[in-house]
């Protein structure tokens, strides 16, 4: 019997061929793989007015001849992935697209599909507007290639130059530290700090017998936990700067016990995740917070309370603005990398049951203005105190007491990039782009 093509094959050997065509047409190059592929039909390379950017996408593509999607209205459909799809997907070093194709009105929309979660929503949302693959796609595409991960990140662009923000802050370090010894480990020392009179205090480590901290623990509820007479100042580059690894993940332990205890009257600490999330001030409300932004002031919901859609007196979640935060030392400076995030909980307290789907449906709607203006709310929230102490020297003395000493930040670093992205690029259209254009003039109007 002779062999026959199906007209599935056929049709998506049409599509493929098609998507090839759409991306050369808006200045991308595309190669199909082969036939062996399990779930990536193609990689599409950036290009910038001809040149190619070795920054690449892979692309899986959906045809059909003229049937409707799931859910299609005039506005957009949903497609629900297959669950070895999203498997395979999770592996990938590269942004994962699908790029839908419809022969009949020669339609092809396209959306990322998140990596992650293991709990990402394997429903995609498609809106007909937002989501065409065409020309005005071009910047939300090269965007995906930009890792958000490692020593600091920022947000590349195709044409003209802008100046970026780096999500690194340099620390200043106290000069000194202060070590004991204690016959207590850590466990049992916070129990007798939290029983006695004082308020406790956990900016301090115990290592092998040994109290570490930035404060003197003479003149604090500390004393109870440590030798008295074995407290001794020790210079902090002695730790900060040491050779040996262990040393340097001791001294990062500490570093992030500190600043938890400098953030702690507006911050809580989730252990499990490893994020410093704003705290709520009651049950169910919304919580303020105003600084100073690039160019004026400006204020942004840290607490925001989100209503159901099926009872509108009903609160469906809590989100708080969160960042997670990691120490690197780099030549001979410290730096605190901000990587923001949010934290979900059901009325500002309790933590949400399923919070990996919010999250990826949140971070899915922020784009540059929005990063750009979390880090540096971080960064004024952060420094305020430092703000207050150069206010207070301007005084009646001219001087400031120090109550204790504190991890003090610089100022962001920033990269001036040779191409910019058109901010436009970044967000969708009609009621999203408009919630992005309202979260954008918050932060920097």
């Amino acid at each position: 019997m002779a062999k026959q093509l199906t007209a599935n094959q056929i049709l998506g050997e049409i599509g493929e061929n098609a998507v090839r065509g759409r991306f050369l047409t808006i200045g991308f190059q595309f190669d199909g793989r082969s036939r062996l592929e399990a779930g990536i039909d193609g990689i599409a390379e950036i290009m910038d007015k001809g040149q190619p950017m070795a920054r690449m996408i892979a692309v899986q593509v959906k045809s059909t001849d003229n049937g409707r999607y799931a859910s299609e209205t005039d506005q957009g459909f949903t497609y629900l992935l297959r669950r070895q799809d999203l498997e395979y997907w999770r592996g990938s070093n590269l942004p994962v697209i699908v790029v839908f194709y419809r022969r009949s009105d020669d339609s092809f929309y396209w959306k990322e599909v998140s990596r992650e979660s293991e709990q990402v929503e394997r429903r995609l949302q498609i809106d007909k507007v937002a989501d065409v693959l065409d020309s005005s796609s071009v910047n939300r595409l090269a965007a995906l290639t930009v890792p958000k991960a490692g020593f600091g990140y920022y947000v590349p662009a195709l044409g003209g130059g802008e100046e970026a923000l780096v999500n690194m802050l340099p620390i200043a370090l106290p000069t000194e530290l202060f070590i004991a010894s204690t016959p207590y480990d850590g466990r049992r020392a916070a129990a007798i700090l939290l029983d006695g009179d004082e308020l406790a205090r956990f900016d301090w480590i115990i290592r092998g017998g040994i109290f570490w901290s930035f404060h003197d623990p003479r003149t604090t509820c500390c004393r109870d936990i440590v030798d008295l007479d074995q407290v001794e100042a020790i210079d902090t580059a002695d730790l900060a700067f040491h050779d040996d690894v262990d040393e340097q993940n001791k001294f990062i332990h500490l570093l992030r016990e500190t600043l938890r205890h400098q953030t702690r009257q507006d911050l809580n600490w989730s252990k499990s995740k490893g994020i410093l999330y704003f705290r709520a001030l009651a049950a169910d409300t919304v919580r303020n917070y105003a600084y100073e932004a690039s160019k004026k002031k400006a204020d942004t919901d840290v607490v925001n309370v989100a209503m159901s859609d099926k009872d509108e007196t009903r609160v469906s979640f809590v989100r708080h603005h969160a960042f997670s935060p990691r120490f690197e030392l780099m030549g001979d400076e410290w730096y605190l990398i901000i990587t923001p995030t949010y934290h979900f909980t059901t009325n500002g307290f309790t933590p949400h049951p399923h919070p990996a789907g919010l999250l990826a449906g949140k971070k899915r709607l922020d784009k540059s203005a929005a990063l750009r203006g979390q880090v540096i709310m971080w960064h004024r929230f952060l420094t305020e105190a430092d703000r207050a102490d150069e206010r207070a020297a301007g005084g009646l003395f001219g001087t400031v007491v120090e109550a204790e000493p504190r991890l003090r930040f610089g100022e962001l670093p920033s990269v001036q990039l040779e191409t910019r992205v058109p901010e436009d690029g970044w967000g969708g259209s009609g009621k999203k782009k408009a919630e992005a254009t309202q979260q954008s003039e918050g932060l920097f109007a």
